[in-house]
């Protein structure tokens, strides 16, 4: 199936959770929040949270500085 990740088309398995497209982006877990289509996913259900055909996913990571 293809989701958009980050702004980039994919192409991945169907069935393919949350936390299987943060794995496809980026080894972190710490410092991570991830929406899919615009809502808030907590890490809590990443696991169990399937995405579907078409799903905009934006995996963000929060940076030290200022």
């Amino acid at each position: 199936m293809k989701v958009t990740i980050n702004g980039d088309a994919r192409e991945v398995p169907d069935g393919t959770t949350v936390a299987q497209a943060v794995r496809i982006l980026t080894g972190l877990t710490a410092g991570v929040a991830v929406a899919v289509n615009d809502e808030v996913v907590t890490r809590g259900t990443w696991e169990t949270t399937p995405l579907r055909d078409s799903d905009r996913v934006e995996v963000l990571t929060a940076v030290q500085g200022g």
